[in-house]
Formats: C-alpha cells, structure tokens, sequence
C-alpha cells in the first residue's frame, strides 16, 4: 500500500470510512470526489480530506517522512514503506548486554539501496558517523528498535534518533507474527548463513574479539550484517501482507 491510498490520517476518517471510501472506488488521493455519496463522509469530512490532500501531495512531492510519520496512526506507519523504500535505512546494533547504562555496543550495521555498512566500537562508531547515516534516511527500519537500538544508542552516544521509525516488531505481530526476529525469519522463509549463531554468541564474540582474536569480530560483523539485511526482506514480505489484508478494492457495483 501507497501512502496515496490512504485517507485515515484525515479527522473523522477511521477504518471503517477509508474502507467504505476504497469499496465507492475512491482508492487513491485523485479519485476522491466531494459529491460522491459514502457513508460516514459528510460535508465537513470531505472537506477536511480536500485540505488533507492538498497539502499532502505537496509533502509527498518533497519526500517529506516526518509528515506522514506524524499526520498517520502509529500502528499505520507501514504505509510509509512503500513511498521511501529506497530511502529507508535498516539498522541493528550488537552490545555487550542488555543494560544501555552499564553495556556497550559494539557494532552498527546499516543497509540501504543494497549496500551494507558496519561502524564497530574502537574503530569507526562515532557518534558523527551514526548521526551521519540517521541524517541521511527518510525512514529507519528496525526489529524491536524503538525499545532496544534506539534508546541504546541515544543513551550510549549522546545522540537524537529522531528520523521516521518502523519497528517491524508490531506489524509482524499484527499479523500473527511474535517471537524473535530468527523464529519469525524461520516462519516465513528468509535462510540464514549461520543459523547456530545468537546474541548470547554475538557478546561471546566480542569478548574474543577484546582477547586478540581478529575472526571473532569477522564473525560478529558477519552476524550483524546477516541482521540487518534481513530486515528488508522482512519488511517487503510484511508491508505486502498487510497490504493484501487492508486494502479492500473497488465493489462491482461501483465499478
């Protein structure tokens, strides 16, 4: 789904009304006509969709994330991914434990437009160059971020995530996908290199890495970049699925 197909960032637009909007044929901002008769939407609320819609091509036209990222429900906000996949910067983080005061992290893999990139502790992950990849996306893509990665590195580095957020976390879970980021991969398919490794390992890894031993991080950078491209496959799988469980096309009889 587009952002175009939607109507339900407009006041007095719910589920129901975008729905009946999709079932009159009113599937994207250029089909919407005032006089057209669906119920729920009256003078006021056609109004508003006029004015949403004027300013939101605008926005669109100026690839502006933070808009929509603002104007739609939050449990909404996989509609964005479609417009900004090609700006969209997936990331995860490894750390040495689970406590943002008292732990490190120790790798950053980022991946975007088929490129992927990894900052490692003591080396290249600044707090500039974080800054630097988050200043760069028009949305960001994570699995559990907005609870883990983000505060992590807010905290760790002295840095603002403020950039567009999906936590692919509630739309998996949305659509009866929960566990962790692995059980999920497994349930819709997506292989893994080295499937034995976890985070527990990933700690394991660092510790040997701190010890001299230069494959243990080959290894660690490998599983956090295995991560991380994960992630944008997941997201195309998941935003399609949504898409074919919310959309509701056009009836016969409005065609």
């Amino acid at each position: 789904m587009r952002i175009e197909n939607s109507f339900i960032p407009v006041e007095g637009v719910g589920e129901t009304t975008e729905r009946r909007l999709w079932r009159e044929g009113v599937t994207t901002w250029e089909e919407f006509d005032p006089a057209v008769d669906v119920a729920g939407v009256g003078s006021t609320t056609a109004d508003r969709i006029e004015s949403f819609i004027a300013e939101a091509l605008t926005r669109l036209d100026d690839g502006d994330a933070a808009y929509f990222d603002r104007a739609f429900p939050s449990g909404e906000r996989w509609r964005l991914y479609e417009n900004f996949r090609e700006e969209t910067c997936f990331f995860d983080i490894e750390t040495t434990g689970l406590d943002e005061h008292r732990n490190r992290v120790t790798t950053v893999s980022f991946h975007r437009d088929g490129e992927t990139t990894t900052l490692v502790a003591g080396d290249d992950l600044t707090a500039d160059r974080l800054r630097e990849r988050f200043a760069d996306a028009s949305l960001l893509a994570t699995f559990n971020g907005a609870r883990f990665d983000v505060p992590f590195l807010e905290t760790s580095f002295g840095i603002d995530v403020d950039t567009p957020h999906l936590d692919l976390m509630y739309p998996c879970k949305r659509i009866g996908l929960s566990g962790g980021l692995k059980p999920i991969e497994e349930e819709i398919g997506i292989d893994r290199d080295r499937p034995d490794l976890s985070g527990r390992d990933a700690v394991r890894l660092w510790r040997e890495y701190e010890r001299g031993d230069d494959d243990a991080l080959d290894t660690l950078v490998s599983y956090n970049r295995e991560d991380t491209e994960n992630l944008r496959t997941l997201a195309d799988a998941v935003c399609e699925r949504l898409h074919e469980d919310v959309f509701v096309g056009p009836t016969a009889e409005s065609e």
